[in-house]
């Protein structure tokens, strides 16, 4: 089979696709024929050297994929060969083939075609498990989200308003800030052109945020803090703004708020499983009733995956970047 491999890390066009082995299903795992691939910042880390995959995982980029079931390892039960699904992965994902957990499978949603489901699981994924199962979004509660027009952010805005939440985003232009309140975004800040701290403040009469979702890291940590709501949750994904920064324990004191870090691809597969059955649970009828959908900003040939990084790292797409094979 075909796969894009990294045989050293650098730019975009150290993304080579290559022919490899075909991956075998073990026991509790599928044989996926990759119908396509959603690209992700993890994957660029990966490529530049900074994001090793966990040990076991595949070697070559790619953390979510849709396609069609080849083949079952012993012991899989609840799926069959042909079955269209989307999956959750630890790496693999640029390729013609892959093995997946099959406890992290997930049907394709009616209303979604094939290639576009590719985009769905690590979204979905990190938008349940950070803002609603870590940070506990309560109806009426304001999010704050940085970079409202990513594929994340774009997500977080759909659910968060579907349960009643307001939410209030940062994003570089008016065009994305567009797309952000079509979707349900109700406090839009350009963080260009103004501080989000005093904006969110201000458009929220005083209150602040009650849930921060950042992948900002230390850049934004401060000002971040300063941003929640009283018993605020500050919920760190990303480190785009770098590792280290300087954190006011008076004010979260004062605020009686929580910072939390997490990151979805080295949990234990158990609770990866548990995060999975939660998104069928909850957003999977969200999506197939047409009040979540995925937000695609364009789809690369599997071959032209060093465009697609390129594409990302400029950072003017809206919504996710997809490989198709």
């Amino acid at each position: 089979m075909r796969a894009i491999t990294i045989p050293e890390p650098g730019d975009a066009d150290s993304l080579v696709l290559d022919e490899v082995p075909d991956p075998e299903a073990g026991p509790g795992q599928v044989l996926i024929d990759v119908v396509a691939a959603g690209v992700n910042r993890a994957d660029v880390m990966q490529r530049l050297g900074h994001y090793p995959p966990p040990p076991g995982a595949s070697e070559y980029p790619g953390l979510e994929v849709s396609g069609r079931i080849a083949a079952l390892g012993e012991g899989v039960e609840d799926w069959q060969v042909g079955d269209e699904v989307c999956a959750l992965i630890d790496g693999g994902g640029y390729a013609e083939r892959v093995v997946a957990p099959a406890d992290q499978l997930l049907p394709v949603p009616r209303g979604v075609s094939l290639v576009d489901a590719a985009g769905l699981p690590e979204v979905t994924c990190t938008v349940w498990s950070n803002v609603f199962l870590v940070a506990n979004i309560q109806p009426g509660q304001v999010l704050l989200v940085h970079g409202g027009s990513s594929g994340i952010g774009t997500m977080a805005i759909q659910l968060a308003k579907a349960v009643g939440a307001h939410v209030a985003v940062t994003a570089g232009s008016q065009a994305k800030l567009d797309v952000c309140r079509d979707l349900g975004a109700e406090f839009l800040v350009n963080y260009r052109e103004e501080d989000f701290v005093e904006r969110v403040r201000e458009l929220t009469k005083g209150h602040g945020a009650d849930v921060i979702l950042d992948n900002m890291g230390a850049k934004y940590l401060a000002r971040n803090v300063e941003a929640l709501a009283i018993s605020g949750r500050l919920v760190t994904i990303g480190l785009m703004g770098g590792r280290k920064g300087e954190l006011d324990m008076g004010m979260l004191l004062a605020k009686r708020a929580a910072v939390i870090a997490t990151s979805l691809r080295a949990r234990p597969a158990p609770e990866k499983a548990a995060i999975v059955a939660a998104v069928r649970e909850h957003v999977w009828p969200l999506i197939e009733s047409g009040a979540v959908h995925p937000v695609i900003h364009s789809r690369h040939p599997l071959a032209q995956a060093a465009e697609a990084h390129r594409e990302m790292e400029a950072s003017g797409h809206i919504g996710k970047i997809l490989l198709t094979t």
